[in-house]
């Protein structure tokens, strides 16, 4: 009789191995294709990670060890307890970003995945988070879109860092303007009351929010509000990169 089990995970690396054959990776700074890694050495180079020091509430590079929190966090109170981005937002991270989030390159999901899971499972972990939750887009953004990145980006984090993931618990109930185009107030006030529970959440008390670029922290602080107010203690947050803090 033949080992039904072992012929199972035969076909399935077989089938791995097809598609990685008729879908090779791509780098995603260069479009070169790869075979058995995720990104060029050379392009490699050229991106900027986040090191110390930086800020100790939202995770900016800051000058100085001495300097504990960037500008925008000193003398303000989050509704987050801590941050951590695993790029800074400039160079070639500006193009990736911005063809992961518009031009479909789901493709990328893996690298910024497995960058951030090198980097934060263990921090994650460590922080106690129970939950891994992506920030949700609004119904009209996810049907122009077709695909929420930070739920793509969130759903294989939690996977390689081995953390329970839940891609419904946070909803966005109004549609808003892009963050991009307003002042730090407008910011704000555009996402009042934006987000809210799709259940209770009594028994949860350390929540991880996923989003693809940090700026302000307007929209983490929406949505953490949205996790506090329904009794969630401590809510983390972890973004694929992040601007320079000052």
């Amino acid at each position: 009789m033949p080992n039904n089990k072992r012929e199972h995970r035969n076909f399935g690396g077989s089938w791995q191995r097809l598609l990685r054959l008729l879908y090779p990776n791509r780098c995603p700074v260069c479009g070169r294709v790869l075979r058995d890694t995720l990104i060029c050495q050379e392009c490699a180079g050229k991106l900027r990670y986040v090191t110390q020091p930086f800020c100790y509430s939202c995770g900016k590079p800051v000058a100085g060890a001495a300097q504990e929190y960037c500008m925008d966090c000193a003398g303000k109170k989050h509704e987050f307890s801590q941050g951590r981005a695993v790029f800074v937002y400039q160079g070639a991270v500006r193009g990736m970003l911005y063809r992961y989030k518009y031009s479909n390159r789901r493709d990328y999901t893996e690298f910024f995945a497995a960058e951030a899971a090198r980097l934060y499972g263990q921090w994650a972990r460590r922080m106690g988070v129970e939950l891994v939750v992506p920030v949700p887009l609004s119904k009209k953004r996810m049907k122009k879109r077709g695909y929420n990145q930070a739920d793509l980006f969130g759903k294989r984090f939690a996977q390689l860092a081995g953390i329970s993931y839940d891609a419904g618990l946070l909803v966005r109930v109004r549609n808003t303007a892009p963050q991009k185009q307003l002042s730090v107030k407008e910011r704000k006030n555009n996402l009042k009351n934006a987000f809210k529970m799709s259940r209770n959440v009594v028994n949860l008390k350390r929540v991880l929010l996923i989003d693809d670029i940090y700026t302000t922290g307007s929209t983490m602080d929406a949505a953490a509000l949205a996790f506090k107010q329904s009794g969630v203690e401590d809510v983390y947050f972890l973004c694929i990169s992040i601007g320079q803090g000052s």
